[in-house]
């Protein structure tokens, strides 16, 4: 019971501060722009608290999971000099796109001052070796830096593991005894069988499947999230994800392997046979050095860590709109609640509210209405045709908007519950 309490306030408080923060936004650039905010909500529900300011009626509400800044002229047309339809074009955007900024900038602050506090980071500088692989051949030494692979600048092992990802020849620059050489060397292949399953943790010690790889054997051939794994080639796997993972690490190259799946969906089990991807992994065969522990250091890696975390977030809505994710892998509130639930640990926690307040802030300014940046669409297309549209069509935009993005959060919700339960 207590735990189940802690788990509903992690996750209230989550929400609750990622949407006031949100709406603030809004109200705080209404208010600089001297557009006229009637009405400023946390929560939705019964009304607790209310208080009248000189034009805003300011309240908070019994559910703490929304949030709403109801502007002058926003909804219905207003002849008022503070209205929000008079405001300029550029105040407008300014307004609208005030509280996804707002998301971001908290998100990068959080992200940030996790990184700054961190120890773990890797540096660019060879510290070991390891036998038979590629940088032992290229006869790269300890003591080495890394500077560049093929032009891009090294700083990290991810910048190393991204770099060399396609397994092509790379072209290393390296600094050593301060001379400067460039050493070419097509990164160690080590192949390796998948099914694309995703479990949702080994310390679960569930065999459910919570995501499949897009384009995955597992996908392709009858696996479906949600199925329970029972048995892989009759042997019993349920609530031993251990033992699965062990019969499905396979590790000569044959590809007549075969693996017998009996499932349980929907109650009814079903036996499904399924023929693993052989997929490669490539690696330069290096261990770097920690970097030492000094302010300027932490300062360095956590400005460069926070760059790649918010372009990683742009990158995968960049893979599901070009649909190398699949919407099926996509996380609701419900999904988003179970998350934070299982937080262990305040740096656990704010890591997640910064990822969960990076991608509000980004998925807020899609062109989608009824999104805000759907509201900026309208309002630059207002711009362009020196006159707003139509009142009746802007509406009929926002409903459709609307019903196409209640249709998504249901499967995505009914999705996260079938990954769950």
């Amino acid at each position: 019971m207590i735990s189940f309490l802690i788990s509903a306030i992690k996750i209230i408080f989550l929400l609750g501060l990622l949407i006031g923060i949100h709406e603030t936004g809004h109200f705080l650039v209404a208010k600089l722009c001297k557009v006229k905010v009637n009405e400023f909500a946390i929560g939705f529900g019964p009304v607790i608290w209310k208080k009248q300011g000189k034009e805003t009626k300011y309240e908070i509400r019994l559910i703490p999971l929304g949030g709403f800044v109801n502007m002058e002229g926003e909804v219905e047309h207003s002849d008022e000099e503070c209205s929000f339809t008079k405001a300029s074009i550029s105040k407008r955007i300014a307004i609208v796109a005030a509280g996804a900024v707002v998301n971001l900038a908290f998100a990068i602050i959080l992200y940030f001052g996790i990184c700054a506090t961190s120890i773990n980071n890797s540096s660019n500088v060879v510290s070991g070796i390891i036998d038979n692989y590629a940088a032992q051949e290229a006869n790269i030494q300890v003591g080495d830096k890394i500077l560049k692979i093929n032009n891009k600048k090294i700083m990290t092992s991810s910048d190393i593991n991204e770099a060399i990802n396609s397994g092509e020849e790379i072209a290393i620059l390296i600094e050593r005894n301060g001379k400067k050489e460039t050493i070419k060397v097509k990164p160690t292949e080590i192949k390796y069988y998948s099914t694309g399953i995703y479990l949702q943790s080994i310390e679960n010690k569930s065999t459910k499947i919570i995501a499949l790889e897009a384009g995955s054997a597992g996908e392709q051939q009858g696996l479906q999230v949600g199925d329970t794994i029972l048995k892989i080639d009759d042997q019993n796997v349920e609530n031993n994800p251990e033992k699965m993972i062990e019969l499905l690490q396979v590790q000569q190259e044959n590809t007549e392997i075969k693996y017998k799946f009996l499932v349980e969906r929907g109650g009814k089990e079903i036996e499904i046979e399924i023929s693993p991807n052989l997929l490669s992994k490539y690696y330069l065969g290096v261990e770097l050095a920690i970097p030492e522990d000094t302010f300027a250091n932490r300062l360095y890696y956590a400005l460069y860590d926070t760059n790649k975390f918010i372009f990683s977030i742009i990158d995968n809505l960049k893979q599901l709109f070009s649909g190398k994710t699949s919407a099926a892998q996509l996380v609701g509130p419900v999904g988003i609640s179970e998350v934070v639930a299982k937080t262990s640990g305040i740096k656990d926690f704010i890591y997640i509210l910064a990822v969960i307040s990076m991608s509000l802030g980004v998925t807020n300014l899609l062109p989608f209405p009824p999104l805000d940046g759907g509201k900026i669409l309208l309002i630059l297309i207002e711009a362009i045709r020196k006159k707003p549209l139509k009142q009746e069509i802007e509406l009929k935009i926002q409903l459709i908007g609307f019903a196409l993005l209640i249709t998504l959060s249901i499967i995505v919700t009914y999705n996260d519950i079938i990954r769950i339960f």
